[in-house]
């Protein structure tokens, strides 16, 4: 049987992973939404001159 896509909750009882953890995907889409807003900024600028 192939694994599901989505996984279910975890149960009540499991312990909450690190902080660090379960916030380093919030970091990084950040910093990449931050790195494209740049990309696209330099280029539009480019694009003007």
């Amino acid at each position: 049987m192939p694994r599901p896509i989505i996984e279910p909750p975890p149960a009540p009882d499991t312990p909450l992973r690190p902080l660090r953890t379960r916030l380093g995907w919030f970091a990084g889409l950040a910093l990449g939404s931050a790195l494209a807003t740049i990309a696209v900024a330099w280029l539009l600028k480019a694009l003007l001159r």
